[in-house]
């Protein structure tokens, strides 16, 4: 089953059973929602409307056909099984966390198949393909090595990235829309994110992906730049760094609404250059803690 169809059969249930989708009927709700891109998520959305169950208003909004709600059985939620990017994900975590030591650290298959109850395959393939990336290295009858992270190398991935995300935002211009900025500039203005939620980074990933250049959308999927933002995750779970980087969020977007691109360019720059204090403070507190 494809994205779009999981997320087209689940609304439909949801719908016929009565409940309450209103609150999520926006690119932006629906995508933090499901945890996708855009995407998957207006081909299911106009499934839908051809089907009668929504209808698109000539704001564009969408809203519910009341004769559809209530007119099935209970929904019967589709559990979707971890595919192996899923486990890629999680044990991407566990090297970041290993990242943070002060020593080199060996990752073994066996301890972790064990701690997340997977068999040993799914981990092993998981960790050939982060030593593919260079993230790791495996050591014969020793294991994964992780080496602690080096904030050189924080420093020389954060000049990149601001280097890609700037040129993206050029290419990306011509390709903006208006009403998906909105999204998600509303779905910035509902606040800081709960404890223990992560940011809504979707602005990022929107401009990478309208930019179109295939070699610049690869490096931001790439193993590095999953695991550095796992860091910054990782590095900012209080509330003050979180709004922080909410409102910057909030003036790049403004910006690219009202198309002072000059402005955007300067605001999205600040953003990326900003989070480099935050990973070196974590790092400072990881060396001192105790040995």
């Amino acid at each position: 089953m494809s994205l779009k169809e999981f997320i087209r059969d689940d609304l439909l249930r949801r719908i016929e059973s009565g409940e309450d989708v209103a609150a999520h009927l926006s690119l932006a709700g629906l995508s933090r929602h499901y945890g996708v891109s855009f995407t998957p998520l207006r081909a299911a959305l106009d499934d839908l409307v051809r089907r009668g169950y929504l209808t698109r208003m000539p704001n564009r909004r969408l809203c519910l056909n009341g004769r559809k709600v209530r007119t099935g059985a209970a929904p019967r939620r589709v559990a979707v099984p971890r595919t192996a990017s899923d486990w890629d994900t999680v044990l991407l975590k566990e090297v970041t966390l290993a990242s943070l030591q002060r020593r080199p650290l060996y990752l073994r298959e066996e301890r972790l198949a064990g701690k997340l109850g997977v068999g040993r395959s799914i981990v092993r393939h998981a960790l050939s393909r982060f030593s593919g990336a260079r993230l790791i290295e495996h050591v014969p009858r020793r294991g994964w090595l992780v080496h602690p992270l080096s904030p050189d190398d924080m420093a020389a991935y954060l000049v990149v990235r601001e280097t890609l995300e700037l040129k993206a935002l050029e290419l990306a211009r011509p390709h903006l829309r208006r009403d998906d900025l909105e999204d998600l500039l509303r779905a910035c203005r509902r606040g800081v994110p709960r404890s223990g939620e992560r940011l809504d980074n979707r602005l990022h990933d929107y401009v990478i992906a309208r930019a179109g250049n295939p070699y610049i959308i690869s490096f931001f999927q790439q193993y590095l730049a999953r695991f550095y933002t796992d860091l910054f995750y990782h590095a900012a779970p209080k509330t003050a760094v979180v709004e922080k980087m909410v409102h910057q969020h909030q003036a790049i977007l403004r910006a690219l609404i009202a198309k002072n691109w000059a402005l955007a360019r300067e605001q999205l720059s600040a953003h990326i250059r900003a989070q480099g204090p935050i990973l070196t403070r974590l790092l400072n507190s990881q060396r001192r803690g105790p040995r």
